[in-house]
């Protein structure tokens, strides 16, 4: 190998460090906000948003707002989803996503006709068993069928179970649920790389 050779991997092993490192920091950044539906990779959506608000405007459930100044220069003004007080209708269209045009929220085209574009994992959704009511003897139901994903949520002994393989994390089950504090806990999907 030639020194022009080995300049020219050794400089392209340091970027993609530099770059591993910076994606590792706004995802670990990202855990304390949920993204809307279809959201690319974190830092890559940093990159391509222009915080124009479209996808704020277009949620017809006032799902989706903008991250304040507070948070830091690089979000503001992002859009994140405020999951904790409402939840996700997973519109048919789609209407956050299809008005993005730089693409920061993006539905990736299906592998082939007969395959269905896959739902956006959006977050994680966990019961709170030691609030939830059927886990402590008395009868709920408030989230029984809340929730748009066939499968997440099902039930077993009279108790609600999330199947976290199938589960979007929407929150329509943490929405309808009628205790305080909440027995559905909605956790970033970016949260695991904080800890």
């Amino acid at each position: 190998m030639d020194r022009r050779s080995f300049f020219r991997r050794t400089a392209g092993k340091a970027a993609e460090t530099v770059v591993k490192e910076a994606d590792r920091k706004v995802k670990a950044e990202a855990a304390h906000w949920i993204r809307p539906p279809y959201a690319i990779n974190e830092l890559e959506f940093l990159l391509a948003c222009t915080r124009c608000g479209e996808c704020i405007t277009a949620c017809p459930h006032g799902v989706v707002f903008p991250l304040t100044a507070r948070l830091g220069a690089k979000v503001v003004n992002t859009p994140a989803m405020d999951l904790l007080n409402k939840g996700c209708h997973c519109c048919e269209d789609w209407p956050c996503v299809t008005v993005c045009e730089p693409k920061a929220l993006f539905i990736p085209p299906p592998e082939d006709d007969e395959t269905p574009v896959a739902l956006p994992l959006m977050a994680m959704a966990m019961i709170d068993e030691k609030h939830c009511l059927p886990y402590s003897g008395p009868e709920c139901g408030a989230c029984q069928g809340s929730c748009p994903v066939p499968g997440a949520m099902t039930w077993e002994r009279e108790r609600p179970m999330i199947q976290v393989e199938v589960c979007i994390g929407c929150g329509m089950c943490r929405e309808v649920c009628i205790v305080e504090p909440k027995a559905i806990k909605i956790i970033s999907v970016n949260k695991q790389v904080e800890e």
